[in-house]
């Protein structure tokens, strides 16, 4: 199986000596879920007892490496010449991490996700950003970088699904690669770490999955149920030649 390959584009994060008890609990109850003796949207849940901002750097630093994994694992075919833009379907995302590139660039996927990858390690690697003890001093602005790694992360699951799922699919990897994803939808979802416009290339997904009615009782703008367009009449046409 692909996944068992470990290839990755960075190497896998590891976690404090303080924090790998809490990550082992993360990814019992994940497993748990993903066997079937437990639901995937109860093992994303704040353990009681527990720091919400352990939990959330513990989970980012899961994700990162589960993102690494998968992405590393078909790295081969995507390259500059298979994507030479870093999109999702019709969405393309370019490229800023503020400090090294200040304005936004478009380039390949590839670079894309080597940038993102690096970017994301960089963060991580700060104990001024991401303490190693738990229980220690977070930024004020912690959680908009949490919302930032993940808003990222989700652009490599849409690229991954949107241009490379047939290969996935070929590989046998399907149901690996929609259970990590299912998992991580649960997640930004429960902390609220992605904006829904954000999450708009994967709506088809979502709407499928029934996913989205999670959104819909936070009043989100994404639904389950989407009402076609009014064909327009020749009335209508008429008025707005009036009101040229």
């Amino acid at each position: 199986m692909f996944w068992r390959n470990n290839k990755t584009i960075r190497p896998l994060k590891k976690h404090g000596k303080d924090n790998e008890k809490l990550s082992e609990y993360a990814r019992d109850t994940y497993t748990r879920a993903s066997l079937g003796t437990g639901t995937m949207k109860n093992a994303v849940v704040l353990p009681k007892g527990e720091d919400l901002n352990d939990w959330l750097a513990v989970n980012t630093v899961d994700f990162y490496n589960e993102v690494n994994l998968l992405y590393g694992s078909i790295e081969e075919f995507c390259t500059k010449k298979t994507c030479p833009v870093m999109c999702a379907a019709k969405t393309k995302y370019a490229w800023a991490d503020g400090v090294k590139i200040v304005k936004p660039v478009e380039c390949c996927a590839p670079k894309y996700v080597g940038y993102l990858m690096e970017w994301i390690e960089q963060q991580l690697n700060d104990e001024s950003l991401f303490p190693l003890q738990v229980g220690g001093n977070y930024p004020k602005n912690y959680t908009d970088i949490v919302k930032s790694i993940f808003k990222r992360l989700f652009r490599v699951y849409a690229h991954i699904y949107h241009s490379h799922f047939k290969k996935i699919v070929s590989m046998g990897a399907e149901a690996h690669l929609n259970t990590c994803f299912k998992h991580f939808l649960y997640f930004v979802i429960e902390f609220k770490l992605v904006k829904d416009k954000e999450l708009v290339p994967m709506k088809p997904l979502l709407t499928k999955w029934q996913i989205g009615k999670y959104f819909n009782k936070s009043k989100s703008k994404i639904e389950v149920k989407y009402k076609p367009e009014k064909k327009k009449s020749k009335e209508d046409k008429k008025q707005r030649e009036r009101k040229r």
